[in-house]
């Protein structure tokens, strides 16, 4: 045989090797083999893990029993992401090192180990398959060990006001069992839950719902309603029924009830929507979460995290050891700026209104008070709000349901001292001019038609003092005018209009107008007395005022208590001589018998303020739904001012039937 054939069959026989090494190639290596038991375990995928054992291992363990005691034991631990590695060991074929975490109900566990795999042919296909054991479930596990989940409980933050009061605590509930074999005659029975429906709003049928669960025996202790501890009376009253058990239950509490229902909101059982809003948060079906208020805003930090640790026990019960442990987080305490007295105060003037009250220190900006009204008890749905006693609530015409402190709407008169601290700051009006006005009614030209700025007194000339005291629309009107609408929507900015308030609450911006400008005439001159198209906050009127004590800087708001020196939201919204002009014309709307808010007045406390009494009419000259404004500080050492509304106030006076609501707040905090 010549070289060249030689030479042709070397090359022939080099191309069949690498065609078989190339076939060879085609099936996977130990480590790629262990990486799709990975994947099947990333998914927890049981069964297709189960198919990837060794015929030895499956021998061990049947498919079902696999298959079940993954699925038993990693749902008890809550199992999530797997992170895994695979390097292959170079000292023995089908020997790989696998280093894994599984992240469970007690933080990650950890896998360090050698796992083996087995060459088998199935179905004339030759591969690799895994030798399993059950430390492959959890380290350290054996055959026949158990695995035992403890949670370890942990606290939700409290809020308290500013002196510690509690607001939103952790306390007790009283849940209410039936014990079915002290329940007596069938009689006695069917007495005792007609009591219990007709005093606890639930029905029968939930009461013999639970009484036929397939647990309950006749010494069962029978979960029914929980109430509010505090409701003593009606529970000694259903415990003397027959067969009737309380049981104290942790609960959140809010010590409050409907006084600080908006504000702190309330707490409940998280739903499978709120879940899915926080995935990967470590909440589960049993986690709490704040629905409303503080509870919800301040959810992160008031959040309490349970501990947990999964035990390694023995076929005994008996502990063999830790797998892993989480310690137990709990949540960070609040302390507001929230004086529960100030707050009780507010309420019980508003009570059986619809309005809203606001308290400050305007020294500092410490919010003393938030109260909407009329409200509901936050404890009855943290315990459990039955749908009658919610679809009460939802349709009352009060809407207790709404929180009227972060709205806004028109200031009516309260708005006067802005639209007079804009015209002094551009002087456009020269305070001790009296400016002559003639009826009750006017209007700047014919241009307007039918249309007419109108007010109560009709003194012939008023100057701004008296203008304020006795709340003349035409002045003011007239007053905007001279301002300019670009110049009057310009520095309303100045004032925070169209901002959002600088707190962690959110409350409504305060707007000017619609679109922010004031082209119409007609618009600038209602806008100069609070009404037109102009929308506050009663937290944002109160930060204006500030500016009268505040030698014309309004003060930034805080709602959380701290020691750090107090700041200013806005600088140099009017000289410090018109904020003392302005607080000083403010004083004569109680003091001087004419005074809008004369009725106000307290001995021995030197009060200044403005009433306002918007109205929403559909037509000019028809009567119409009116709201009563009134704000008010005291001057001598000012720290607290109350800015109140109440709705619907046409049939009572309007500002009247604010005024001296606002005195008896002032009465019973400064006066104790």
């Amino acid at each position: 045989m010549n070289k060249r054939k030689l030479s042709l069959l070397f090359t022939l026989m080099l191309a069949f090797l690498l065609l078989l090494s190339a076939c060879g190639s085609n099936q996977p290596t130990a480590k790629e083999r262990m990486q799709d038991y990975v994947h099947a375990w990333e998914k927890q995928d049981f069964e297709k893990m189960y198919s990837l054992l060794s015929k030895k291992s499956q021998k061990s363990v049947s498919k079902n029993d696999f298959v079940d005691r993954y699925s038993r034991i990693y749902d008890g631990i809550e199992a999530g992401k797997l992170k895994a590695k695979i390097t292959e060991d170079q000292n023995k074929e089908g020997r790989v090192r696998l280093s894994a975490s599984l992240a469970t109900i007690a933080g990650p566990v950890k896998f360090a180990q050698s796992v083996q795999l087995t060459k088998e042919k199935r179905k004339d296909k030759e591969n690799w398959y895994i030798d399993w054991k059950p430390n492959m479930i959890l380290p350290k596990m054996k055959k026949n060990a158990k695995i035992s989940v403890d949670i370890l409980p942990s606290t939700r933050g409290e809020i308290v006001d500013r002196s510690g009061k509690p607001l939103a605590v952790n306390g007790t509930a009283a849940r209410i069992d039936l014990v079915p074999g002290k329940m007596g005659t069938d009689q006695d029975k069917a007495n005792t839950i007609k009591m219990l429906t007709d005093q606890l709003g639930i029905t029968q049928a939930q009461i013999k719902s639970a009484l036929s669960q397939s647990w309950v025996k006749a010494d069962s202790l029978v979960p029914i309603t929980t109430l509010d501890a505090s409701k003593t009376d009606l529970l000694k009253k259903i415990t003397e029924l027959p067969g009737v058990v309380k049981t104290d239950v942790s609960s959140r509490i809010y010590p409050d009830k409907n006084a600080s229902a908006h504000l702190t909101g309330y707490v409940g059982k998280i739903t499978a929507e709120l879940l899915k809003k926080h995935p990967n948060e470590g909440y589960n079906a049993n986690s709490v979460i704040g629905k409303t208020g503080l509870e919800l805003l301040f959810e992160k930090q008031l959040r309490a995290r349970d501990g947990a640790s999964i035990v390694l026990l023995d076929p005994t019960g008996a502990e063999e050891g830790t797998i892993a442990k989480k310690a137990p987080v709990n949540g960070h305490n609040i302390q507001l700026t929230i004086d529960r007295n100030v707050q009780d105060a507010l309420y019980s003037q508003l009570k059986k209104d619809a309005g809203t009250g606001v308290a400050i220190d305007p020294r500092n900006g410490d919010i003393l008070g938030l109260v909407s009204a009329p409200a509901y008890n936050p404890n009855d749905f943290v315990l459990g709000i039955s749908s009658d006693a919610y679809k009460k609530l939802s349709n009352d015409p009060k809407q207790p349901l709404s929180n009227r402190f972060t709205a806004a709407s028109a200031p009516g008169s309260t708005f006067k001292p802005l639209t007079a601290a804009i015209a002094l700051t551009h002087k456009a009006i020269d305070p001790n001019q009296s400016v002559a006005i003639e009826g009750k009614k006017w209007q700047a030209n014919k241009s307007w038609g039918d249309y007419y700025v109108t007010r109560l007194d009709q003194d012939p000339e008023v100057n701004l003092e008296e203008a304020l005291f006795r709340s003349d629309n035409i002045y003011f009107a007239q007053t905007a005018l001279k301002i300019g609408g670009a110049t009057f929507a310009a520095d309303a900015k100045k004032f925070g209009f169209g901002a959002s308030l600088p707190i962690d609450y959110p409350m409504r911006k305060s707007t000017l107008s619609n679109d922010g400008k004031l082209d119409s005439q007609t618009l600038l001159a209602n806008s100069g007395y609070g009404q037109g198209q102009v929308s506050v906050n009663p937290l944002h009127l109160s930060l204006i005022y500030s500016a009268f004590v505040n030698d014309g800087n309004m003060i930034k708001p805080r709602l959380i208590k701290t020691n750090d020196p107090p700041t200013f939201w806005k600088k140099k919204v009017m000289t410090p001589e018109i904020a003392q002009l302005l607080s000083k014309d403010l004083t004569q709307v109680i003091d001087n018998p004419a005074g809008t808010a004369h009725d106000a007045k307290i001995g021995g406390i030197s009060l200044a303020g403005k009433t306002g009494t918007p109205e929403f009419k559909q037509e000019q000259g028809k009567t119409g739904r009116e709201n009563g404004w009134f704000v008010a500080y005291n001057t001598d050492d000012p720290r607290l001012m109350v800015t109140m509304i109440v709705e619907n106030t046409q049939k009572q006076g309007g500002s009247h039937y604010v005024t001296p609501k606002v005195k008896k707040v002032f009465e019973e905090v400064l006066k104790k």
